[in-house]
């Protein structure tokens, strides 16, 4: 169906008498409300007031009604006039976002990822990975817990948790986490352990997460998994980011529940220990999330494509063993 064919057939479909206004008549309108007067309306619009005036009487007769009143030199919208503002600022806030979208999106040379900060170390040997593979195209890693709107914000891809996913256009699941006790090597050795019960004994560290996620595995609900009464004291220290628990273990505050996509760059180097490996599952994936459009430049899709390997090959490290130490 041709574009001509297609707007005879949706004219047809409307109501008689629904011919618009002239789209210079409306946006005049338009601006001189948002504006607050005609002479500011003018200024915006690079015309004279004469002209702004002229097509407000144009819009007037065209609709048959009276938009605006003059109360001496101020301008008061009618009735019928906000009504119809109303709709008009609606369409005119959608074309300038459109225009907003389409010069972020030709001005855009690069990628732009946005995920929690605590992800940063998992997504950092990729991204070092995939940029000295493709030299020519700029990396932009967007730490935050916020969920952004992505064509606005100039964003190509989201890495989210759980239904966050559902905010998005598009989203593939990314890799499944667990978490799993850990200290620092200096923790162990003040304080060793030969079994769960041993680890409950010591210095604990809690992560409580946003009340719109389901939360993670606590140190009760560890506890229960190896057939253990939760633990007898309170976590000493609880954070809400699950970066500076890990980062309050490494320092020798105590265990830590790690979710292993965090932790398990740490336990390579040395910084953290795992003297026992019993893991729980985290309640819901991590997800890729990205917008109609974005694929359509090819190393947006290539750059998926590895983001998407690097979820599989994270959500088998999930199930196999780390290295374990005991003191």
């Amino acid at each position: 169906m041709s574009i001509r064919s297609h707007d005879r057939q949706t004219h047809d479909t409307q109501q008689t008498g629904a011919a618009l206004p002239p789209m210079r008549a409306i946006q005049a309108f338009e601006a001189i409300v948002r504006c607050g007067s005609v002479a500011a309306a003018a200024d915006e619009l690079g015309v004279s007031s004469g002209a702004i005036s002229q097509q407000l009487r144009k819009i007037e007769r065209e609709l048959g009604t009276r938009l605006l009143e003059r109360d001496g030199r101020s301008l008061t919208l009618t009735s019928w006039g906000r009504m119809y503002y109303e709709q008009v600022r609606t369409a005119f806030n959608e074309l300038r976002r459109a225009q907003h979208r389409l010069q972020i999106a030709r001005a855009k040379q690069g990628i732009v990822l946005s995920a929690p900060p605590p992800l940063a170390l998992w997504l950092q040997r990729l991204l070092l990975e995939w940029s000295s593979n493709h030299g020519a195209v700029n990396l932009r890693l967007i730490g935050s817990e916020r969920e952004p709107v992505l064509q606005d914000e100039g964003i190509d891809f989201r890495i989210c948790y759980g239904a966050d996913a559902r905010r998005y256009e598009r989203f593939s699941e990314l890799f499944g986490d667990a978490v799993v006790p850990v200290c620092s090597p200096e923790f162990l050795r003040r304080h060793p352990v030969e079994n769960a019960a041993d680890i409950l004994e010591c210095s604990l560290i809690e992560i409580l997460w946003d009340s719109r996620h389901r939360p993670p595995p606590t140190w009760a609900d560890w506890a229960w998994s190896a057939g253990l009464a939760p633990p007898r004291q309170p976590a000493r220290l609880t954070f809400s980011l699950a970066s500076a628990a890990i980062d309050a273990a490494q320092d020798g505050g105590g265990f830590v529940l790690g979710q292993i996509s965090m932790i398990a760059e740490h336990v390579h180097r040395g910084r953290l220990v795992v003297p026992i490996d019993r893991r729980l599952s985290l309640p819901e994936s991590y997800f890729l999330a990205w917008e109609r459009g974005t694929l359509e430049r090819q190393r947006c899709a290539d750059f998926r494509n590895s983001l998407i390997a690097a979820g599989r090959r994270q959500q088998d490290l999930a199930r196999s063993a780390l290295p374990s130490h005991r003191a």
